[in-house]
């Protein structure tokens, strides 16, 4: 009985290893590439600190102001600056305002310390230009007070200019 036993034993073994041989065998594989894709939008922010000026006393003043551009890294920007809201102004005469009076107060605002580059809106023409780098990257604006303006009143005069940031 015991080489019967042994017989049957050997036969399953074979059936079974048959079996696997035969899962093996059908086993198939295949494989393919996933593309994966994603786009980095240029992106800009920019935060102001006022121009405050000296007190004008017909003098010439001069002051500067702050702007910090936040662009992504490789994004060109321009900065202008508008005219102001003062009454007439244009964005190579600006307007300070008296509240009191509606009386207006001449300024201009610069690229450089030495005044002689206007800063305006108009992109390519007079307008400020640059590259971000992903960190706030800061730029001054240079302001002026022209002597001899001896019409304004007395008072505290203010202009709010748009900055606007082109990427």
């Amino acid at each position: 009985m015991s080489i019967k036993l042994i017989s049957n034993v050997v036969a399953v073994s074979a059936l079974g290893l048959g079996v696997m041989l035969s899962l093996n065998a059908n086993a198939a594989t295949t494989t393919a590439d996933l593309a994966v894709t994603a786009s980095v939008a240029a992106a800009c922010t920019v935060t102001t600190v006022p121009l405050a000026f000296s007190t004008y006393t017909g003098t010439e003043v001069s002051g500067t102001a702050d702007l910090t551009v936040t662009c992504t890294n490789g994004a060109p920007y321009t900065v202008g600056l508008g005219e102001g809201g003062g009454s007439n102004a244009t964005t190579s005469t600006r307007a300070l305002t008296n509240g009191a009076d509606n009386v207006t107060l001449n300024y201009g605002l610069y690229q450089e310390s030495s005044h002689s580059t206007n800063w305006g809106d108009v992109v390519g023409t007079d307008t400020v230009a640059g590259t971000g780098d992903g960190t706030a990257q800061p730029i001054t604006v240079y302001g002026d007070i022209p002597a001899g303006q001896t019409t304004s009143t007395v008072g505290d005069y203010t202009d709010t200019v748009l900055v606007t940031i082109n990427y």
